[in-house]
């Protein structure tokens, strides 16, 4: 035990030392989107609902790209390439030299992440009836790694490393599946001949892209502007031009001529920018469900509640039998120091979707208003629930010390990369 005295001035650190952790740990990045979240369904269903809807969805008297013509689509074309260009540079670190990077460590969580994301499929499909719901299958499949490892920060060191690292890791192997997914699924082609031809464009692009990675080009700006032009050449094709992001993102060149890393310096230096900025504007553009003309009986319409099922009950019972039956069979064992109820809260954690869920959900039902605000509501419920009841299972079961956090209540583990 300390000897130290709790002068005024300790005992105030104290006391506010774990609401402070908040906004300088893992969680800082989750406890921001909770709070855009609630700001966006605030001004959804406030006194300034019309100019709310107006901001994002009003037509805009001149925009450089026809497609473009309203600012939410800037928002979910455009600046979510830049989030998506970050899950790519993190996607590729992990492959290259992370924890994806040793085939025996990535054989767990790569088959938890699969399971994680077919099942709450099956689960949505069960419940929703399928029909005119079928489209949004994959909805309830992502992992929100912002909002996940946003809970784990407000544990601190209760949690094992293994698990923090495990579900970095799932969470990761879900970004690359939910961009397999988008760019599968929910393109929309609306000429074979143009669509071609800036197919064609694209690949040219990336070609001399990829040829600048071989040649060892090491500044950024030729990157940066390929990737533009090659945005421009995947939004023309009718693939989702957000997946033109992560191409761009894997020919950026991991180490320059110096040894230095031009990847992971990339990757520091817009982290910030797309988990504090881009995410947030994205949330708050998105999140903002308009409970008008709507009765509570809309909570237990057929999709909130099959969004939400898929979430709390289909992504814990994916990933949590999966690592049970890997580790059983000797396949892959499960995360070290860590018991079966860490493992069961932190795969009820996996059920946090938010940002690619609600990205999802925009994809799946374009032209129903109705469905995507019922979508919404059923993402916004099941990552609330999952959240909720993620922590409160670890916070109960886990009997790990918490004598590694300072007086601040940091904790020395290394933060999670922010990404959606």
């Amino acid at each position: 035990m300390s000897n130290t005295p709790l002068t005024p001035r300790r005992s105030f650190r104290s006391i506010f030392a774990p609401v402070r952790a908040l906004f300088v740990s893992d969680a800082s990045a989750g406890v921001l989107l909770i709070i855009v979240a609630a700001a966006a369904m605030l001004a959804a269903n406030s006194a300034y609902a019309d100019e709310y809807k107006q901001l994002f969805y009003g037509h805009l008297p001149w925009t450089p790209i026809a497609k473009l013509d309203d600012l939410h689509l800037w928002i979910n074309d455009a600046l979510m390439a830049v989030f998506f260009f970050v899950v790519g540079l993190e996607v590729k670190r992990e492959i290259v030299s992370g924890s994806l990077s040793d085939p025996a460590a990535r054989r767990l969580p790569m088959v938890a992440a699969l399971a994680g994301m077919l099942t709450p499929a099956v689960v949505y499909m069960l419940v929703s009836g399928g029909g005119e719901y079928t489209r949004g299958w994959a909805i309830p499949a992502a992992t929100d790694i912002a909002f996940a490892m946003g809970v784990l920060g407000i544990l601190g060191s209760r949690v094992p490393a293994s698990l923090r690292l495990f579900l970095l890791t799932v969470a990761i192997v879900d970004d690359i599946g939910a961009i397999l997914v988008i760019a599968l699924f929910y393109t929309e082609i609306e000429s074979l001949s143009y669509f071609l031809t800036w197919l064609g464009a694209a690949a040219a692009v990336l070609g001399v892209m990829v040829a600048m990675n071989r040649m060892r080009v090491s500044v950024f700006w030729p990157y940066i502007l390929l990737a533009v032009v090659l945005w421009y050449c995947v939004l023309n094709t009718g693939v989702h031009a957000t997946i033109a992001g992560v191409l761009a993102a894997f020919t950026i060149p991991l180490k320059r001529r110096d040894g230095n890393s031009m990847l992971e310096r990339l990757e520091h230096g817009l982290a910030p920018w797309s988990s504090y900025l881009i995410v947030p504007i994205f949330g708050f553009a998105n999140a903002g469900v308009s409970f008008a003309g709507m009765g509570v009986e809309a909570l237990l319409d057929p999709l909130p509640i099959a969004v939400a099922a898929g979430l709390v009950v289909g992504k814990q019972l994916g990933v949590f039998t999966t690592v049970l039956i890997t580790d059983k069979t000797g396949f892959a064992p499960r995360p070290a120091n860590a018991s079966w109820a860490e493992i069961w809260g932190v795969s009820i954690l996996c059920g946090i979707g938010f940002t690619m869920s609600l990205f999802i959900g925009e994809l799946a039902f374009p032209a129903f208003p109705i469905l995507k605000e019922e979508a919404k509501i059923g993402i916004l419920m099941g990552s609330l629930i999952s959240a909720v009841l993620g922590y409160v299972v670890l916070r109960l079961t886990t009997k790990h010390p918490v004598s590694d956090c300072d007086d601040q209540g940091h904790t020395p583990t290394k933060p999670a990369p922010q990404t959606g």
